[in-house]
């Protein structure tokens, strides 16, 4: 079994319904653990989140994002290509495990996919573009 799908949409958090949307096309036939679907759509949302939130922060509206998704029998990876800045994947979550204790909502999101994901990656492609790797395994 291998399906993949693909969706390029503008940095814009409105549209997080449609991105999930687009996600569910992905769980044809259904992963027979539900828990497996939804920590995968919660690592969309926090990836899409980020990227919107963080990496096109200063960038118009209508930059676009892609989303590419691949299931297989072991795995459904996620790949979030950004157009953003340069950022430390593994460095920013050492200084979020240092200070779990700190209230401060900031980083949570990457905790959160840290946490669920069984590899997550962000890495400069070879066209100058981000790339956020998340792969889930089923």
């Amino acid at each position: 079994m291998h399906q993949q799908i693909y969706l390029k949409i503008n940095t814009d958090l409105n549209d997080l319904p449609l991105v999930l949307s687009w996600f569910e096309q992905i769980n044809q036939p259904p992963l027979s653990d539900p828990t497996i679907w939804w920590q995968s759509q919660t690592l969309l949302i926090e990836g899409f989140t980020n990227i919107v939130e963080h990496a096109h922060k200063d960038l118009p509206q209508e930059t676009p994002i892609e989303i590419q998704v691949v299931r297989s029998s072991e795995d459904i990876e996620i790949r979030i290509i950004s157009q953003g800045k340069a950022f430390n994947l593994e460095h920013k979550l050492q200084e979020i495990s240092e200070f779990e204790d700190n209230e401060q909502e900031r980083g949570r999101g990457l905790k959160i996919m840290s946490l669920l994901a069984d590899k997550l990656s962000y890495e400069n492609t070879a066209n100058g573009c981000y790339c956020l790797f998340i792969s889930k395994n089923i």
